[in-house]
C-alpha cells in the first residue's frame, strides 16, 4: 500500500539531495534581501498595530518563502513532463493517480517547510522575538500542501514553459504582493480587499502571522486552508487524468 507514493517521493528526494546546498543557498537569498531592505531599511520607522515591522515581516516572509518553494516544484514537473516524459512512465506503471499527486505534493510540502524554518534562523540573527503557537505547524503544513497541489495542477494543465511563466507572473507574484505578506490587507482599497479575500494566501498569512505574534487565530481561516487544500489536490488528480487521456 502506498508503494507508488513512496517511489514518487523517493525519486524527488533523491534529485533534491544532490543539489541541496545550492537549493538552500538560493532560497535563502530572497528573504534575506527583504529583511535587509524592508527590515533594516524601514524597520525602526514603521509599527504595524502593536508590532514592530520586523516582527510583522518575519511571519510574512515565512509564508512567502514556503509558498515559493512548495510551488517551485511546478517548474521541475514541467521539465520532467516535457523532456524526460517521467509522467508517461508513472502512468504506465501500476501507480494510482492519487499516489502520484500525493508524492509530488508531499515533496513540495517538505521543500516549503525547510524554507520556512530557515526564516526562523534569520529571526534569531536579526534579533526578532516570536511568540510560537502550536497552530503554526498545521497552518504551515496546510499552506505548503495547498500550493504544492496547485503546482501539480498547473504543471499538468499548461502546454509549455511559457504557459507556466504566465501563471507565475499573473497569479503567484501578484498574490504574494497583495495578500498581506508585507502589509495588512485592511489598508487596501475595497476592490482589492474583496479580491485578496478570495485567495488562499491571505488566510495563510493571517493564521501564520497570528501564530507567531501572539495574535488571535480564527478557526475559520484554518478550515478555509483545509478546503483549498482538498480542492487543489482534487484538481491535480483531475489534471493528471486528463494528461493520461
Amino acid at each position: 500500500m502506498f508503494n507508488g507514493f513512496y517511489a514518487v517521493l523517493y525519486r524527488e528526494l533523491s534529485i533534491f539531495r544532490k543539489r541541496l546546498k545550492k537549493q538552500l543557498l538560493s532560497q535563502s537569498l530572497s528573504p534575506l534581501l527583504y529583511l535587509i531592505a524592508f527590515g533594516w531599511g524601514m524597520g525602526n520607522a514603521i509599527v504595524v498595530g502593536d508590532l514592530s515591522y520586523m516582527s510583522f515581516l518575519i511571519p510574512g516572509l515565512i509564508t512567502m518563502s514556503s509558498l515559493n518553494q512548495s510551488y517551485a516544484i511546478s517548474g521541475e514537473l514541467n521539465i520532467s513532463r516535457f523532456y524526460f516524459h517521467t509522467f508517461e512512465q508513472y502512468l504506465t506503471a501500476p501507480v494510482s493517480h492519487f499516489e502520484i499527486v500525493l508524492g509530488e505534493a508531499v515533496f513540495g510540502v517538505m521543500r516549503g517547510v525547510i524554507s520556512g524554518l530557515m526564516i526562523f534562523a534569520f529571526a534569531i540573527v536579526f534579533n526578532v522575538k516570536l511568540q510560537f503557537n502550536a497552530a503554526f505547524i498545521p497552518a504551515l503544513l496546510l499552506h505548503t500542501f495547498l500550493f504544492s497541489s496547485l503546482a501539480v495542477t498547473t504543471s499538468m494543465v499548461v502546454k509549455d514553459h511559457a504557459g507556466q511563466a504566465l501563471v507565475n507572473n499573473f497569479v503567484i507574484t501578484p498574490m504574494i504582493f497583495l495578500c498581506g505578506t508585507f502589509y495588512p490587507v485592511d489598508r487596501l482599497p475595497v476592490f482589492f480587499k474583496a479580491i485578496v479575500h478570495l485567495l488562499p494566501l491571505t488566510y495563510s498569512v493571517k493564521v501564520i502571522r497570528a501564530s507567531l505574534t501572539g495574535g488571535v487565530i480564527n478557526p475559520l481561516y484554518i478550515l478555509l486552508l483545509f478546503a483549498y487544500s482538498v480542492v487543489f489536490f482534487l484538481t491535480a488528480i483531475a489534471a493528471l487524468k486528463k494528461v493520461e487521456s
